[in-house]
């Protein structure tokens, strides 16, 4: 890409949200497919953990000379936790971009709401052109209390322009009416449903501006920040731990150098086995790089042109202690790959 030095104005700017496992990922990865070939993209990737495998999967699809550029803020939501570290990725990222559109998945358990008025921001007033909220939502959480008491989750519905009915093969009549009425009772009178599988949406849903009105933040996080495990040089022993907690959950995550390749047969098994909320991630195997992402439907597996190194990153209500020798007992050794 040439050196373009004029300012970068308006950029349609859509947030896709959601909880935790409703898909947010998958819809951007699809939404990808349909990008036109001549336009660039910029990705902002926001996890709850520090290790951040989300950049890792999505660069393992997508590439910068397909016009797709790619930043994660890792370690909890963007705009509470990150602070001036949002601020200076969103910049980076669309200098390095310049994108004719900016897609921005926030973390499952942060505020959108907080996000969206950093993007309306003052400072970004000029430079981004904030269009249609997409929230993604699994109907089948409203019959759990623990969805629909969660002050995130009704946030991130409550702020959406359209909701996003993901996994519909899954869902009951029951289901289906419980989100009608849910979505009555927190969203706007004109929000729109549409039922989707596999994080399956139109292109066309990106267009028009955001019905949120939102007011200036009152986050006054900008602080200097330590460096996040997913910036940290890997030391002698070859990987890193990392653990948050927050918003009823925690997560542990690893990132394991690139000379750690994993025996992939007892590696799925681990990973088939793990009793959690979410995990997501990529591993260098004996039999090539491959992406692992576990909801509480099932583990999916998808092959990767490559990545960097092995990352991995759970969510649950509890960390049990033994998931580290698990997944190291699953290292083939330490030769190259």
């Amino acid at each position: 890409m040439d050196n373009d030095n004029t300012a970068i104005l308006a950029v349609p700017t859509n947030i896709i949200t959601g909880f935790l496992g409703a898909g947010k990922t998958s819809a951007i990865l699809n939404l990808l497919k349909s990008k036109p070939t001549e336009e660039r993209w910029a990705i902002l990737l926001n996890e709850f953990g520090e290790i951040g495998v989300d950049g890792s999967i999505v660069q393992g699809q997508s590439h910068e000379e397909d016009g797709v550029y790619i930043r994660e803020v890792p370690g909890g939501c963007m705009c509470c936790t990150a602070g001036l570290p949002m601020q200076i990725a969103l910049t980076q990222l669309l200098r390095r971009a310049r994108p004719h559109r900016l897609l921005i998945e926030p973390t499952g358990l942060g505020h959108p709401l907080e996000v969206l008025q950093t993007l309306s921001s003052d400072y970004n007033r000029d430079v981004l052109s904030i269009q249609k909220t997409l929230t993604l939502v699994d109907a089948r959480n409203l019959a759990d209390e623990r969805y629909t008491s969660h002050a995130t989750f009704r946030q991130q519905l409550s702020i959406a322009d359209i909701v996003v009915a993901n996994k519909d093969d899954l869902y009951s009549e029951e289901d289906r009416t419980a989100l009608q009425s849910f979505v009555r009772k927190v969203c706007r009178p004109d929000t729109q449903i549409i039922h989707t599988q596999y994080g399956g949406v139109d292109i066309a849903l990106l267009a028009g501006a955001t019905a949120t009105e939102t007011e200036p933040s009152m986050h006054d996080d900008r602080k200097t920040q330590p460096l996040l495990a997913s910036d940290l040089p890997i030391p002698e022993c070859g990987y890193i731990t990392a653990v948050n907690e927050g918003e009823g959950f925690e997560s542990i995550g690893w990132r394991f150098g690139p000379e750690k390749v994993f025996n992939r047969a007892p590696l799925v098994t681990f990973l088939r086995h793990l009793d959690v909320e979410r995990m997501k991630a990529v591993f260098i195997t004996t039999d090539g790089v491959f992406a692992y992402n576990m909801t509480r439907d099932a583990l999916t597996e998808s092959e990767l042109d490559d990545c960097a190194e092995s990352r991995v990153e759970i969510i649950a209500d509890r960390i049990e202690p033994d998931w580290l020798h698990n997944i190291t007992a699953c290292m083939a050794g330490e030769s190259g790959h």
